[in-house]
């Protein structure tokens, strides 16, 4: 594999090219705006959603990415961007190359599709528009369908609260060059300035109001993806991203929102079209007013096969009003989290998979927590025991079509978890039919602190790890085994925190559940002081 530099890789600007714009038809009207004269490549580049032929490239032009409008300072015309492929880093071997619009309509933002390139190969990209040359970009296409060797670096991320720390952990993670980066959800926040706090103040404020217009989601992805370290970690590997509730607004359901608001559907149709412009996904996400087709299926060979879900789009409203309770409506039958059209097409992609890993990429706690050691069962409505029946169809499914090694990946709780699954959930010694894999936060809920005991733990013996710090999750998948590693950082409300391997789990091939290859029982020396409860989800702490 061939690294970057860390020059050409993490940096938080573009270089200024020579060349100039091609000209679209109708640019001698446009022309009368005036040229852009300071760099559009503020908010960087990505890629995603690879497969054993293509990917998917993007970036978005915003020369003033804070502006009030939400359209990044750039003028009301259609901007011509040139976009480069190769196979190094210095441009010398360009395989492909073309021209897109950028369009107003879309707050000049760029989705390039392609298909037809190598399979198992990494690649380099770079746009080009009105003289100015956007940052590098890493990316890489998926194996070839047949190929089981080899091995995966894929890692996983949530929760990015940008007002409660910085996002140092996407630099750490940039630095570990996985090949595949998947991000569960709650990748922007829609709080205004001081209504989301954490112990000790907030480091960082966000810009504008609450996000409830286009223009307000336009100009709070924009400020998110001003930030260099989250620069870095799409410079460097493709993503596959599915949004959880803060894209839109806390522990929304379907068409129903946290409160009473008849402009509800407006304002999801503004964060879904806000949320395709400012992501690295391809036309079958593309939204249609309060719709968005976000979950779907990539196949890593056939080693892996990522079914990445929905659970807040066609999911029934929380039971009981929400909140952690002990509610006989959790139970259930005819309660869904996925909807029926979604919990089929997963249940048909069991049947028909060949993978050696079928891995679920979603957002809320897959297996049980008891809040309560005695005989009442106190569990989160807005997670899957707030659905408890359709998890029970999604676990039986997999295990009726014979999936080889299914893992849950699952974020929102704000700290790093990893249980085993049961299909009996009364019966803590029932076999273990499947493994969850929790990632904490990157910053939301502020330092945290390095704890891993748990009051739940004694109500829930299937729980196995748990941890308060932010970071992400690392793993490396083969054909035989599935390693993650629990990153950690010390803190987030200062920069540049260092980041290490709090614990390591290993899943063998046809033997679900973990077993711990490593632990750090000592954190080392953090400047930053820790803030949080660590016996307390801090999902939970949300407003």
């Amino acid at each position: 594999m061939t690294a970057l530099s860390r020059r050409t890789l993490l940096a938080a600007g573009a270089a200024v090219g020579a060349a100039g714009a091609v000209a679209l038809p109708g640019a001698a009207a446009a022309a009368r705006v005036g040229p852009l004269r300071t760099d559009p490549f503020t908010l960087g580049v990505a890629s995603g959603d690879p497969d054993h032929d293509g990917f998917v490239l993007w970036t978005r032009l915003a020369p003033q990415p804070l502006a009030d409008d939400g359209l990044g300072g750039m003028p009301d015309r259609v901007v011509s961007v040139e976009w480069h492929v190769a196979t190094d880093e210095r441009f010398r071997h360009v395989i492909r190359h073309g021209l897109t619009p950028a369009r107003p309509q879309s707050a000049h933002s760029v989705h390039v599709e392609l298909n037809g390139l190598l399979p198992g190969r990494e690649y380099f990209y770079r746009f080009r528009a009105e003289g100015f040359l956007s940052p590098v970009g890493r990316t890489r296409t998926a194996p070839p369908p047949w190929a089981l060797n080899g091995a995966l670096a894929m890692a996983f991320v949530s929760c990015a609260q940008y007002e409660h720390g910085y996002f140092t952990a996407y630099r750490r993670l940039a630095e570990e060059h996985p090949d595949l980066i998947l991000h569960l959800g709650d990748y922007q926040y829609e709080y205004a300035k001081d209504s989301y706090t954490i112990p000790g103040g907030n480091p960082r404020d966000h810009e504008g109001p609450e996000t409830v217009t286009l223009a307000n989601y336009r100009q709070r992805h924009a400020q998110y993806k001003s930030d260099a370290d989250l620069q870095a970690g799409h410079a460097v590997a493709p993503w596959l991203v599915v949004f959880d509730d803060h894209e839109i607004e806390n522990n929304w359901a379907d068409e129903t929102p946290e409160q009473p608001d008849p402009g509800f559907p407006t304002r999801r149709a503004a964060a879904f079209q806000a949320y395709y412009e400012n992501m690295p996904l391809r036309r079958t996400s593309l939204p249609h007013g309060i719709d968005m087709r976000l979950y779907r299926r990539l196949h890593w060979g056939r080693l892996a096969t990522f079914h990445m879900l929905d659970t807040r789009q066609y999911r029934d409203d929380q039971a009981c009003g929400d909140g952690y309770k002990n509610c006989p409506a959790a139970l259930d039958p005819t309660r869904s989290i996925t909807g029926a059209e979604q919990e089929k097409w997963l249940l048909d992609g069991f049947r028909r998979s060949h993978a050696r890993w079928d891995i679920l990429g979603q957002q809320v706690f897959f297996g049980q927590r008891d809040a309560d050691a005695g005989p009442a069962k106190v569990v989160s409505m807005d997670s899957w025991d707030g659905y408890a029946a359709s998890r029970d169809r999604i676990t039986r499914g997999w295990l009726e079509a014979g999936v080889r090694n299914p893992v849950v990946l699952t974020g929102d709780v704000h700290a790093h978890w990893a249980d085993d699954l049961k299909l009996d959930w009364a019966d803590p010694t029932s076999r273990t039919v499947g493994t969850e894999l929790v990632c904490s936060s990157i910053t939301s809920g502020g330092n945290g602190a390095d704890s891993t005991t748990h009051p739940w733990f004694a109500a829930n013996p299937h729980l196995r790890f748990y941890n308060n710090q932010r970071g992400y999750v690392l793993t490396r998948v083969t054909a035989g085994r599935l390693d993650a590693d629990f990153k950690v950082l010390p803190y987030v409300t200062t920069p540049d925190a260092p980041a290490y391997t709090r614990a390591s789990f290993a899943i063998e091939d046809r033997v679900p559940g973990l077993h711990q290859t490593y632990d750090r029982p000592v954190a080392p020396s953090a400047a930053g002081t820790a803030s949080a409860d660590a016996t307390v989800d801090q999902e939970t702490r949300r407003p």
